[in-house]
């Protein structure tokens, strides 16, 4: 029989994930989930009772330290330092990855943030559609659900979409019927939602997915290319096309980002011009022809932290993801690839990861709080399952949950 000590551990532990679960969970009301984290936070030491696994995440450790102190530096190193300043909450957002594998210690407490993630998404794709009923639904007022921005919307759906199609697709999430409700609404939002870069990522995500489990149905997708362009609405079949058409606006004045962006880089290669300081001065690196003045970021995450925080800033955050990648990957392959009992986790885990980083070249969805508190959550996933593994002498946690259990 357990001690009172050992009862009043487990309690604490419980409250740990909780709170951690509750923070991930209310993402679409970021202050809600900034204040749970918060008091997460604070509770950490109370709540994480377990041996920290230093030596099993050391990838983790280094590159996100890494990261922050390139932050720091490109604060002081900033061209308006009261500006960048004022954007370095971005390291309390950056706290749900640290404390991530300190407070989700068993397999099934994954599961069930996930799985809860994935029914909140759900809820949210249900609301963005509903929204067609008030006037929304065109290209000049597009759903956005609960967030203030439809790129918001389809940035947080396009994760949540990756970590349920793995979970269907390995874990024999398609017995499950709130499942399938959840597929038809999410994937439904996403393409009402006229996100071209949440499409791109979804659909070389999916390529992935099919050369991992099922490389000949690849074939499958002709014919279904050509029932999309039979069945699709003129609208939604004119946004598909012009990802292709460089002659249209929004895809030119990408361009013109782009080229002004590799100029604030070469301007300053090592702590760039300052965070969120781009959109102040992009008027003094624009090319003549851009269409626009003034921009809010240069809609590519990579070239955004490039120029705001410099090239070493930018290999910070690319480590970050290749180690969760590469160690979703490795043990993905380790535990017998398709056949793995954790195969749906760390496939949803890699191809979240990649759809995420994919999209980010056409949009600066690492920008974004509430999309990358998100992704966040996928790239703790393979660092929580490795310490797990340690608590349990290398075996992994053997309980798992029904399919289909929150």
């Amino acid at each position: 029989m357990a001690s009172s000590s050992e009862v009043s551990a487990r309690r604490r532990e419980r409250a740990g994930f909780w709170l951690y679960a509750a923070s991930v969970v209310s993402i679409f009301g970021l202050a809600l989930s900034n204040f749970v984290l918060g008091l997460t936070l604070l509770s950490l030491p109370w709540t994480c009772r377990r041996p920290v696994p230093w030596g099993k995440l050391t990838a983790l450790w280094v590159f996100l330290g890494l990261y922050v102190l390139l932050y720091a530096g490109a604060i002081l190193a900033s061209y308006e330092l009261e500006t960048s300043a004022r954007g370095a909450t971005e390291v309390f957002t950056l706290s749900s990855l640290f404390i991530a594998p300190l407070l989700l210690r068993r397999e099934r407490q994954v599961r069930r943030v996930m799985d809860a993630l994935v029914a909140v998404a759900a809820l949210l794709a249900c609301q963005g559609l509903s929204q067609y009923l008030f006037g929304f639904g065109d290209i000049d007022r597009r759903i956005r659900g609960p967030f203030s921005h439809y790129m918001t919307f389809s940035g947080f759906l396009l994760i949540c979409d990756l970590l349920l199609i793995a979970s269907m697709v390995y874990a024999r999430g398609w017995r499950s019927l709130w499942r399938w409700g959840a597929l038809l609404a999410i994937n439904a939002a996403l393409l009402g939602s006229y996100s071209r870069n949440a499409w791109v990522g979804l659909a070389v995500a999916l390529v992935a997915l099919v050369l991992l489990r099922a490389p000949r149905l690849l074939l499958a997708f002709v014919p279904a290319a050509l029932v999309f362009v039979i069945l699709a609405p003129v609208p939604l079949l004119h946004r598909v096309t012009s990802i292709f058409n460089l002659r249209d606006v929004s895809n030119y004045d990408r361009l013109c980002m782009l080229e002004a962006g590799m100029t604030m880089v070469r301007e300053r290669p090592v702590f760039g011009i300052g965070p969120d300081v781009v959109r102040h001065r992009y008027a003094l690196y624009r090319p003549p022809a851009a269409p626009r003045y003034d921009v809010p970021h240069l809609h590519n995450s990579l070239l955004q932290l490039a120029a705001e925080r410099g090239l070493p800033a930018l290999f910070a955050y690319l480590g970050l993801n290749l180690a969760a990648m590469s160690l979703a990957w490795r043990r993905f392959r380790g535990e017998g690839d398709n056949r793995g009992g954790r195969a749906d986790l760390y496939a949803g885990a890699l191809l979240a990861l990649l759809a995420f980083n994919v999209a980010g070249l056409f949009e600066n969805n690492w920008g974004d709080a509430e999309v990358q508190r998100t992704a966040l959550f996928a790239l703790a996933i393979p660092f929580c399952l490795e310490a797990a593994e340690q608590d349990r002498g290398g075996r992994g946690d053997e309980e798992r949950p029904r399919t289909g259990d929150i």
